[in-house]
């Protein structure tokens, strides 16, 4: 393990312990009533859940900027969480929220449609641009259908409880969408290690890197797989919580060899720290209702997306 994996690690830990206890009133073991109840079934399981989440996102943001050689990009690029969204949008469209499995596999059944058909367009070829392209069509697709099915809500209920859910957030979560969106996290997290090899190759230029022997077919597969299950289970349990997948990336590469590789397991471990860190901020800040923490990164990402363009036009005057 390198040292920053270690440092992040701890600092893990850390605000693990702390955001147990963190919220409009703070957590007192020993004196608050039933604290051990709200420890297991309330605190707890949202915190895993917080770390699940956001060490999905990180990962797959350290993989598509390596793979696409490109600093901006964000698995919301692929198509996969807006198509994820219209899954969701539509069970609450057919009324379908009261049994609470169905709404995440729902959003698991859109991720998997945008999978699948960015895997017809652009699987053959494995081109990087095809690839991105197809992506973006994608998302466009599914955004202009969430917006459809928003506009034919039934009622205003429903629209409400729609917008609201897409804000992202973590609230009133349990063990149920643990147990639904880690395994598919890890098994995730697994597929994009597996492309580790192939995006340090394609540092050197896509030529060179098949030249070395990567594959970029079967690199595509592992990349449209492993995207397809970090981000498809965060969205199904969590809503859309942007910027984590872009922001991470950045704030840890300079603390590492630079090569893509060696950024995968420290931006997993990031991105759980940022998802939990804002998870705790929204539970202290003094607002009348809980800001959802999908507003809450997005005001954070929005800016760190601005500095990288300024940064960026910097770099090419």
């Amino acid at each position: 393990m390198s040292r920053l994996s270690a440092i992040l690690l701890a600092l893990l830990a850390l605000v693990f312990g702390l955001s147990l206890l963190a919220g409009r009133v703070w957590l007192d073991p020993a004196s608050t009533p039933n604290a051990a109840i709200i420890l297991a079934e309330l605190r707890l399981p949202r915190g895993v859940l917080a770390i699940v989440v956001g060490a999905g996102l990180g990962a797959a943001g350290a993989v598509m900027q390596g793979y696409l050689r490109n600093p901006l990009a964000d698995p919301g690029l692929f198509g996969i969480a807006p198509g994820a969204a219209l899954g969701a949008v539509a069970s609450f469209w057919f009324g379908l929220t009261a049994n609470a499995w169905l709404l995440p596999l729902f959003a698991l059944a859109g991720a998997a449609g945008a999978m699948a058909l960015l895997a017809a367009i652009a699987g053959r070829t494995g081109g990087i641009a095809l690839f991105t392209l197809a992506g973006l069509m994608i998302a466009s697709l599914a955004g202009a259908l969430t917006s459809l099915v928003i506009s034919l809500a039934p009622n205003a209920f429903a629209m409400s409880e729609i917008v609201t859910w897409l804000m992202g957030a973590l609230t009133d979560r349990s063990w149920r969408e643990v147990w639904i969106a880690a395994p598919l996290t890890i098994a995730g997290i697994a597929c994009l290690w597996r492309t580790a090899t192939a995006l340090d190759a394609l540092t050197l230029g896509e030529g060179a890197a098949r030249s070395l022997g990567m594959q970029p077919g079967r690199t595509l597969a592992w990349l449209v797989v492993g995207i397809g299950l970090t981000v498809g289970s965060g969205v199904a349990v969590a809503g859309i919580i942007g910027f984590v997948g872009l922001m991470v990336p950045h704030i840890v590469r300079p603390f590492t060899d630079r090569m893509p590789s060696s950024l995968i397991g420290p931006s997993a471990l990031a991105g759980a720290l940022l998802v939990l860190v804002g998870d705790s901020a929204v539970r202290v800040l003094p607002t009348v209702t809980e800001l959802r923490l999908g507003i809450l990164l997005s005001v954070l990402g929005a800016p760190f997306f601005l500095w990288l363009l300024i940064r960026m036009r910097r770099g090419l005057a």
